[in-house]
């Protein structure tokens, strides 16, 4: 039987990185997509002495004009198109609306939800034909509410979060799998990315990528459409948000940053 193939975006480092660890493990061969070469050789060759895991390097801007498209049609030109995605590959920014860059921030929105929609839009069909696999889109537990000083990326998140629930329903009957992973804060390079300050320690804090991983592979394995790090408490969070009156919840949300 051939080996499950997994494409993982943003592989390169964080949630991303683990995640590929994860499924070698579990003996995928894999495609490793980021912008930087140097940090998915160096994972590749980690994987192969490790596992033996066959992989497939692709650097690649997502944000880039025809990126997506050119990314699949080689993967089904050379026999890789994967089994499952992760999608991934996503930045924030931290810092009142009106003194963000206009273009990074539409720069966000272009990663963070027109590259993730396309390639779920251009994979999906392959998973439909084989009647398996499916789709693991990575969120945040900043999808259930408004964030201040993180408006445009709680957005984006949340457009994943509704996104991939309203795909499961679809690609279900099809035997294909969608999960949305909605981790807490966890400690990577995101923040530095994002521009923000140091924080205290919040009771939503997911402890590490490796934790992160893990419980996002098991949700998808297991079938679950919304998988929350930490779970119980990411759940409350949900179902808090859910029950606030939405001027509440607008009054929490001033309360970030």
């Amino acid at each position: 039987m051939q080996r499950e193939t997994v494409l993982i975006t943003g592989a390169s480092a964080g949630i991303g990185r683990e995640i590929a660890r994860v499924f070698a493990a579990q003996g995928a061969r894999l495609v490793l997509v980021a912008r930087r070469g140097d940090r998915l050789a160096e994972l590749a060759t980690e994987l192969r002495d490790r596992h033996g895991a066959e992989h497939r390097i692709e650097v690649c801007d997502l944000v880039a004009p025809l990126a997506a498209t050119s990314l699949v049609a080689r993967l089904g030109r050379e026999g890789w198109m994967p089994d499952v995605a992760v999608l991934n590959a996503g930045f924030g920014l931290h810092g009142a609306f009106l003194e963000q860059e206009p273009p990074r921030l539409v720069e966000m929105v272009a990663l963070n939800v027109t590259a993730l929609t396309e390639l779920a839009a251009r994979l999906s069909p392959h998973m439909v034909e084989q009647r398996r696999g499916g789709l693991l889109l990575v969120a945040s537990l900043a999808a259930f509410q408004p964030m201040s000083y993180f408006a445009v990326y709680a957005a984006t998140k949340a457009y994943v979060l509704s996104f991939g629930e309203a795909l499961a329903g679809e690609l279900d009957p099809h035997g294909v799998k969608v999960s949305v992973f909605c981790p807490g804060p966890v400690p990577t390079e995101f923040r530095d990315v994002a521009g923000s300050p140091a924080r205290k320690a919040s009771f939503l804090d997911t402890r590490s990528a490796v934790v992160a991983a893990v419980r996002a592979v098991e949700g998808f394995r297991a079938g679950r459409v919304v998988v929350r790090q930490p779970r119980l408490r990411g759940w409350l969070l949900g179902a808090t948000v859910a029950l606030l009156p939405r001027t509440w919840v607008r009054k929490l949300a001033s309360s970030f940053g």
